[in-house]
């Protein structure tokens, strides 16, 4: 059993620190960009966290953001996956993309998770590569892309339904390519292609996802609608920056793993990792 399916046996909930190797990212953007020393040091820091999966991104899909080529995208993750592995060759590192070849590269170099925006609807061939490594792929959902995803309506007729429904189409287009169900993770995409209430509602809603029997992965760390509900709460005169969001997030995580979430993605993994703990200790 390869390293990521034992965690996720053993464990109640699995801590992913985020690690974006990218110069604009909505939270972390320019922080580890082109800065190996700086890489080094919060991953060695994440692990002393007790981080169970470190994801490393090398396109921001904030909203708003450009694609990057694909080049560029691995000049950025790949040395970074190879100096994880140097530090600690046991801990799974995820590859947040949805290209290919980037995935393709990422798996060879120490990878063993593909985490990928829209699953494979935007790279098709994505299936192959998952399926010549028998990895985990989590597939989490977005309406339209990241560029124009929060500029239209965000219009759903039935916004639980329909991403269920994106799930069954890209969970069959993986099964059809050879993909065991063991492989899927899903992640509802929170913040992407959603309005404030749309996040809420999915995060109230989460357990209806657990009908697929599959690992559920939960991302809120310092999004922007976290902040709107600290600032319309709270009465305060501007919404908080990302970092100053913590508490609101952790709020949102205890919603989440009561739903059940079993992956959660995070900045912050000491204060995460704290926090779940203890909702593991209260609730057996």
């Amino acid at each position: 059993m390869k390293p990521f399916e034992k965690l996720l046996k053993k464990k109640r909930v699995v801590i992913m620190g985020i690690l974006n190797i990218t110069p604009d990212s909505f939270s972390d953007g320019g922080l580890y960009y082109q800065n190996i020393k700086r890489v080094i040091a919060r991953v060695k820091e994440m692990i002393r966290e007790g981080v169970d999966v470190i994801d490393v991104g090398g396109e921001s899909t904030r909203p708003g953001s450009e694609r990057v080529s694909e080049k560029e995208e691995l000049n950025r993750v790949l040395p970074v996956i190879k100096a994880i592995k140097r530090i600690d060759k046991n801990i799974p590192v995820s590859i947040d993309t949805y290209k290919s070849n980037v995935a393709l590269r990422a798996l060879k170099n120490g990878a063993a998770i593909v985490n990928s925006l829209g699953g494979f609807a935007f790279d098709p061939k994505l299936t192959n590569v998952v399926r010549k490594f028998h990895c985990p792929i989590i597939i989490y959902h977005i309406q339209g892309e990241p560029k124009t995803m929060q500029q239209g309506d965000n219009v759903y007729k039935d916004l639980i339904g329909e991403i269920k429904k994106f799930f069954k189409n890209q969970i069959k287009i993986g099964e059809r390519a050879g993909l065991k169900k063991n492989q899927f993770i899903i992640d509802p995409g929170i913040g992407f292609g959603k309005t404030f209430e749309q996040n809420i509602k999915i995060v109230k809603e989460l357990d209806k996802f657990k009908s697929f029997g599959l690992p559920i992965a939960f991302g809120t760390s310092r999004k922007s609608h976290l902040g709107r509900i600290l600032m319309d709460e709270l009465k305060l005169k501007k919404i908080p920056p990302s970092g100053k969001r913590l508490e609101a997030a952790l709020a949102e995580t205890a919603i989440a793993y009561v739903n059940g979430a079993r992956i959660i993605r995070t900045h912050d993994v000491l204060e995460t990792k704290k926090f779940v703990t203890t909702l593991e200790r209260v609730s057996r």
